[in-house]
């Protein structure tokens, strides 16, 4: 709930000076706010209050007995692929809570009114607990604020964003959905790889690389599925006319591989594996099921990396690998002459620069940026009409 301006500026700094996005100042401790809940709560009111009485031009502080909740989805990176719905909600917002996966690009675009709060989780490092989360949605929300509850990808797939939506709702709240492109959809259609193909691939299959925690003890006990080993789920899902598409899945990706190759598919299957897709910080590695495991640790990819193995991922333009009329082939079969543990490794965004299309169409963002401001004023105005009139006086 800190200096939402200098916060920016400073992402915006580390943005033109290094590579690495973990470093920006929107993931810190800091920005998660106080660890306690209530007080947190306690500090956006009096923070709220103090902005309405020192700039009366800035954002109207709730006035609503019940506060919206809005769940965001943002796609897979590029500020470019926001909805427009998206963009004005993070124009209008009292509080932005935001995970890891929104890239500072995004976070950029807030109107800096907003309180934001980070709740990201990572490897060994959660700032809040999903039970913390959804008390920070309810206890905003019963403020009557306007929350944005800003996710990566699409909220509905592999985001949690359902459980928040049954809490909200099951305690009285409206929630709206606000679609994203998802990671699957994003990263494919700009590597040129499609998910399903007429003679290639009949169906895709979306699937989690790991479970949340306690998803065993649950399925032993019968209050959650059945699934309790997604690479053995992963594998029972895979057939050579299936495109699959594994979110979160750089930690088990040797032993899916494995298991994958036992089962019977083609060793060389072609397969990507793909770090921040869409972001100028890309990289991609593209290989053989077999191969992919130790390219990916030889290149040092991290999370988040998203992963697809199907006979699609050789249609991509950026698949290394041909034969003497251009046609893609598996690595063994090139002109090049690779071997089968071959792997191509690119490094960049393979889709038009964000910070190029921002500055080319810069004007269009202006203009949305000033449409949100105007019904954000047009909807305080209405506000204080209703509070002004007050309550009938009975005769």
């Amino acid at each position: 709930l800190g200096n939402r301006a200098a916060r920016r500026g400073s992402s915006r700094r580390l943005a033109a000076s290094a590579s690495d996005e973990s470093a920006s100042p929107y993931y810190s401790e800091g920005a998660a706010g106080p660890e306690d809940v209530d007080s947190l709560l306690e500090l956006y009111l009096s923070k709220a209050s103090s902005r309405s009485n020192a700039d009366k031009r800035g954002p109207t502080p709730p006035v609503s007995d019940a506060g919206k909740v809005y769940l965001v989805g943002t796609g897979p990176g590029d500020p470019g692929l926001l909805t427009l719905k998206a963009f004005h909600l993070m124009q209008t917002a009292d509080v932005v809570l935001y995970d890891r996966l929104v890239s500072p690009a995004i976070l950029d675009l807030v109107h800096d009114g907003a309180h934001m709060l980070y709740v990201g989780k990572q490897a060994g490092f959660h700032t809040r607990t999903q039970d913390e989360i959804e008390r920070m949605l309810l206890g905003f929300a019963e403020k009557g604020a306007s929350v944005v509850r800003l996710k990566g990808g699409d909220p509905l797939v592999f985001g949690r964003g359902g459980e928040e939506m049954e809490t909200l709702m099951n305690r009285g709240f409206k929630v709206t959905i606000v679609p994203g492109i998802t990671a699957a959809a994003g990263v494919g259609s700009e590597l040129g790889i499609p998910l399903t193909h007429r003679g290639a691939a009949t169906s895709v299959r979306l699937l989690t690389g790991h479970l949340r925690e306690g998803a065993a003890r649950e399925a032993a006990e019968g209050t959650g599925n059945a699934v309790v080993d997604p690479v053995a789920f992963a594998v029972t899902s895979a057939d050579v006319d299936t495109t699959l598409v594994v979110y979160m899945g750089l930690q088990t990706l040797p032993l899916l591989a494995e298991k994958l190759i036992a089962s019977g598919f083609p060793k060389d299957m072609p397969a990507v594996a793909v770090e921040r897709g869409t972001t100028k910080h890309e990289r991609r590695v593209f290989g053989t099921v077999a191969a992919l495991p130790d390219a990916v640790q030889a290149r040092g990819l991290k999370s988040p990396t998203l992963i697809i193995v199907g006979n699609t991922v050789k249609l991509s333009p950026w698949w290394p690998w041909r034969d003497a009329l251009g046609e893609p082939v598996s690595p063994a079969r090139s002109v090049a002459g690779g071997s089968a543990h071959a792997h191509g490794f690119q490094d960049g965004p393979a889709g038009e620069d964000t910070e190029a299309w921002f500055t080319k169409n810069a004007r269009t963002v202006r203009r949305l940026r000033a449409l949100s401001e105007a019904e954000a004023e047009e909807e305080a105005r209405k506000a204080a009409d209703v509070s002004g009139k007050g309550e009938p006086v009975a005769s």
